[in-house]
């Protein structure tokens, strides 16, 4: 389906939008008025404390046709391999990679977005507001009749595979592999899929997701708030029907019924609102001289913990872009990180792992297991010509990347049974090139 919803711009503006179906719903100069307008109700939706620093407020004002109280007590829902328990499984300190996760063949078992959720691995507890999960949803079909909201954290979803024709309460938004949406703690929404449809979440019990500061960049670069997009205000109103409301609280699923439709909101204004970005209109800034920089270049959302400059989760990416540089060795170096880094490909060849690392799998580098290029990478790299060549043209591979020290689901480690045993061999024919006569023949000249 075509992309026709209209959007508003900017990342963290304060919005004003309603339905033009219903014109003049936003009340008029108060935000809670004795009687809204088309007899509404008003409800608030924080997603900060009432006493943050202004500039970090963040909150939005709905007004719609019944408050999101109408509904049945919650029940426990079973789901068997989405999960925030990262306690009970062994660590694992190797380098990890995971083929192609399997999707739900269309004509098969209906399989839609919130059945076909799985944990790879995360970290931290959501009661505690503390940590991350990483995610991986694969789908068949669309939700029926049933919403979704997280009430641990924020949700950044990256569709691999399929558009999600996403519905939440702010309004509707088609997301494409290449783009990425986030929806932030506590918005009910819903996701209809055009079939087989695959794609990749960071969950953050921390905050919100920030644009990173820019620092000697200067004003200019990165993701452009401009660039973000809101959905405008659109409701549906549909009564006397069976609506599954499901809850994520503290890492476990819920459920609820009410007899109407959720996605009620006419019009609403605040800075608390989901929003979708185009990965292609990130700006790349890259080394122009000599050496591989940090991939922190390629931060689009990042959430700061408490320790400045050290991340609860950036999410950065490997964009089409020119590698110019002197002297130098352009793919990544050999590393050991005090991060951990899961990645995953959209679309293309990851320039450093060009055989198996595939659209739709994954890779999870822990902390401070050493990771980089293979044997086959480093050697054309060791000897290429030094002059400006364009990278990752057709690719888009991205990284969550934490402070957090991932453990591995048994659903990552075993269920999904796609985490490749031979993923270390891409490293065993590195080549020894220590040549100590060279060394003193040089030091002679």
């Amino acid at each position: 389906m075509e992309d026709t919803f209209q959007y508003l711009s900017g990342f963290g503006n304060e919005f004003a939008s309603e339905d033009p179906r219903c014109p003049d719903a936003l009340p008029k100069g108060q935000n809670s008025p004795q009687q809204c307008p088309y007899g509404l109700y008003a409800e608030q939706l924080s997603g900060s404390a009432f006493t943050v620093p202004r500039g970090s407020n963040q909150r939005s004002w709905l007004y719609r046709i019944r408050p999101s109280v109408c509904h049945t007590p919650f029940k426990r829902l079973d789901h068997s391999y989405f999960t925030n328990n990262f306690v009970d499984d062994h660590p694992n300190p190797n380098q990890l990679r995971w083929n192609p996760f399997d999707i739900p063949k269309k004509g098969g078992k209906s399989v839609d977005f919130v059945d076909g959720l799985a944990t790879v691995c995360g970290a931290g507890d959501p009661r505690s507001k503390n940590g991350v999960g990483i995610h991986i949803f694969a789908c068949n079909t669309s939700m029926v009749n049933r919403c979704f909201y997280d009430s641990d954290g924020d949700l950044l979803i990256v569709p691999q595979k399929g558009p999600l024709h996403i519905t939440t309460e702010f309004g509707r938004m088609v997301v494409s592999p290449g783009e990425i949406c986030v929806i932030q703690q506590g918005i009910r929404f819903s996701v209809d899929v055009d079939g087989e449809t695959r794609g990749y979440i960071l969950e953050i019990f921390n905050g919100h997701l920030t644009l990173p500061c820019l620092g000697p960049i200067g004003a200019n670069g990165l993701a452009n708030p401009r660039d973000f997009l809101t959905p405008v205000a659109w409701y549906e109103d549909r009564d006397n029907i069976t609506y599954s409301v499901i809850s994520k609280f503290q890492g476990a699923l819920f459920t609820a019924e009410q007899d109407h439709s959720p996605f009620d909101v006419v019009a609403w204004h605040g800075n608390y609102a989901p929003y979708k970005y185009d990965l292609t209109k990130f700006m790349v800034i890259n080394a122009v001289s000599f050496d591989h920089p940090d991939p922190s270049i390629f931060t689009v959302l990042t959430c700061q913990s408490n320790t400045p400059g050290v991340a609860v989760a950036d999410f950065v990416i490997f964009p089409p872009r020119w590698a110019c540089g002197e002297n130098t060795f352009r793919p990544p170096y050999y590393h050991r990180n005090c991060m951990s880094e899961f990645m995953g490909l959209v679309y293309g060849n990851y320039e450093a792992k060009e055989e198996g690392f595939q659209p739709g799998g994954a890779s999870l580098h822990s902390m401070m297991t050493p990771h980089g290029p293979d044997a086959d990478c480093f050697e054309k790299a060791s000897n290429c010509d030094l002059k400006p060549v364009r990278v990752a043209d057709g690719t888009m591979a991205f990284m969550f990347e934490s402070s957090f020290s991932m453990a591995v689901t048994k659903w990552g480690n075993e269920t999904c049974q796609k985490l490749d045993p031979k993923y270390y061999e891409c490293w065993q024919g590195l080549k020894k090139h220590f040549n100590a006569a060279a060394k003193i023949k040089n030091k002679e000249d």
